[in-house]
């Protein structure tokens, strides 16, 4: 099947009751089971009036990239209108498009050519906080009798005028910062200039389900829901218990000092994803994926989040963080094949992360420049687990992570805490296009951040002139992942092997596939653990004979279990 019209016929398209166009079929295809979604972080992906930063313009020419890869979907961090003093998760404006980034009208031609294309679009919504600048919290802030009075969280201070709880912010220091105006100290889970939303209040939800209207009727497929784990606080304002015991060392982070049984994770916020879901349930065919949180219990979360009247789809930031792991993965396995139910998102890198390609490397060996068999293990493992997947822009590439001076900073969290977290910027650099122009094909201008000359070699230009180029083999993946229905939205069972060879079997009614991984650098040998006869299908530094897998270091192969 031609991807440009995978995704939707446009002979046969009809219009929703949202004025949007959809085949006859659109409204019970779950398409987003098994998509493969691909992120764009639009400050870095392409710039179109040549201000040195990525916009709206440079992603329209640029959206052939993501469609002949073989995506089913892009989410778009946020564009909407903001200070962008954390970068776009700070909005001022739910409904308009920051000047940064272009015009209403240029994110409208964006969803009609991604719809040619046959890419759904999926944006971003940040609903746990806003901007200081927004109106609402303007007027919020000015009195304590004011209609919107209670749409952020205040409270008074405690009697000796400290704030009223022990709650950390993540980008350090207390989480309440105070409001002369209103004698009361309002909360913010992130900058100062980022304070929370009461979503215990329903008009501050039913208002925020109103911006989400908005987009809906403009087209969009549906929204990626920021920051989740922080919708819903503990109105009660209890003090978090201490993690830390005397004597061990202090964190550069001391976030990390508190069990955040208060501040978040409140049960609220299964009443807020329901209304979250009751709206998307008015524009049949679109979808929603959650962000949840590295805090213990984040994959019960994500099996609550994702449970009937929920989201569709949800992603966890604990198996973003820390090193690659024979215990890491097994667990997780273990886990997908304990609760069928629920529907993850699996991604590897994004852009509030250390990309993987430097973050993660063979057991046993060090972090680094990665081998194109590191590579091609964890795009194929990435791409067999069971659920769907987000594809941060650059890692088809390769790219390792930026390494940046401290006055290139410009992340806030990065810049608080230099050098111990050097923070986000390293994975957020512009895309490099092509190898022999200025900026790589980013920009005509200096772009917003420096690009590294590491990225030369990998641009994707010169990756696409390659056979054997990590971009081809993320393409031709892409195409034999879709022509495998199990590997797409079957079941998954794990299948004992030992470390570091990580096995589980895909299942679905056409076919039963069998994956096997050696996540370590010597060679690996494994006998298949069933009688039925097996055919290669795919293989990186890996083979079959007689029965027994052979796996080079960082070896991988995907068998059919013949019935």
């Amino acid at each position: 099947m031609n991807h440009v019209t995978a995704g939707f016929d446009n002979a046969s398209l009809r219009p929703s009751r949202s004025g949007r166009l959809l085949s006859p079929s659109a409204a019970k295809a779950e398409w987003w089971r098994g998509a493969v979604i691909y992120q764009v972080y639009p400050r870095s992906f392409a710039d179109g009036n040549g201000d040195g930063i990525g916009d709206l313009p440079g992603l329209l020419d640029r959206l052939g990239h993501i469609a002949d890869l073989g995506a089913d979907a892009l989410w778009i961090s946020p564009f909407q209108r903001s200070p962008q003093e954390d970068y776009g998760y700070d909005v001022s404006d739910y409904c308009d498009v920051d000047p940064l980034f272009g015009t209403l009208a240029d994110f409208d031609r964006v969803l009609a050519r991604a719809h040619r294309l046959g890419l759904r679009v999926l944006m971003d919504q940040v609903w746990s906080h806003s901007s200081n600048r927004h109106p609402w919290f303007q007027e919020s802030r000015a009195s304590r009798h004011n209609p919107k009075a209670d749409w952020y969280v205040w409270a008074d201070p405690s009697p000796d005028g400290t704030a009223p709880t022990n709650w950390l912010s993540v980008f350090g220091g207390p989480a309440w910062s105070w409001e002369p105006r209103r004698r009361q100290y309002y909360l913010h889970h992130f900058l100062g200039s980022q304070p929370a939303f009461n979503l215990h209040n329903e008009e501050v939800v039913e208002a925020l389900l109103q911006t989400g209207r908005f987009w809906l009727d403009r087209g969009v497929d549906g929204f990626r829901l920021d920051a989740v784990d922080w919708m819903c606080h503990d109105p009660d304002l209890r003090d978090n218990p201490a993690t830390h015991r005397p004597g061990q060392p202090i964190p550069a982070k001391p976030f990390g000092m508190q069990l955040h049984q208060h501040d978040l994770l409140h049960p609220r916020t299964l009443e807020v994803i329901a209304r979250i879901r009751g709206l998307q349930d008015e524009y049949p065919g679109t979808a929603t994926l959650a962000e949840i949180s590295s805090q213990d219990g984040a994959f019960d979360r994500l099996r609550r989040y994702t449970a009937p009247g929920m989201f569709d789809m949800a992603y966890t930031l604990r198996f973003m963080k820390g090193n690659l792991t024979h215990e890491t993965v097994a667990s997780t396995l273990h886990w997908m094949t304990e609760h069928q139910e629920g529907w993850p998102c699996w991604s590897f890198s994004n852009h509030d992360v250390e990309r993987v390609a430097s973050r993660w490397s063979p057991i046993g060996g060090r972090p680094g420049q990665p081998g194109p068999e590191f590579l091609r293990l964890l795009m194929a493992m990435l791409l067999t687990m069971r659920g769907s997947v987000c594809l941060y822009q650059g890692e088809e590439l390769g790219l390792p992570e930026a390494e940046l001076r401290q006055e290139d900073l410009r992340d806030p969290f990065g810049i608080a805490f230099w050098p111990d977290y050097k923070g986000r910027d390293g994975s957020r650099t512009p895309m490099p296009w092509r190898q022999d122009a200025p900026n790589l094909g980013f920009s005509g201008a200096t772009p917003w951040l420096p690009m590294p000359e590491a990225h030369r070699p990998l641009a994707a230009e010169a990756q696409r002139r390659d056979p054997a180029s990590t971009l081809n083999a993320w393409r031709h993946f892409l195409r034999f992942r879709r022509n495998h229905p199990a590997l797409v939205h079957g079941a998954l069972t794990q299948v004992a092997a030992p470390e570091p060879l990580i096995c589980f079997r895909r299942q679905s009614a056409e076919e039963s596939l069998l994956c096997v991984f050696n996540l370590g650098q010597a060679p690996q040998e494994l006998d298949l653990p069933s009688d039925m006869p097996a055919k290669p299908l795919w293989r990186s530094n890996a083979g079959l004979r007689h029965r027994r897998v052979r796996l080079d270091a960082c070896g991988a192969l995907i068998c059919r279990e013949e019935r």
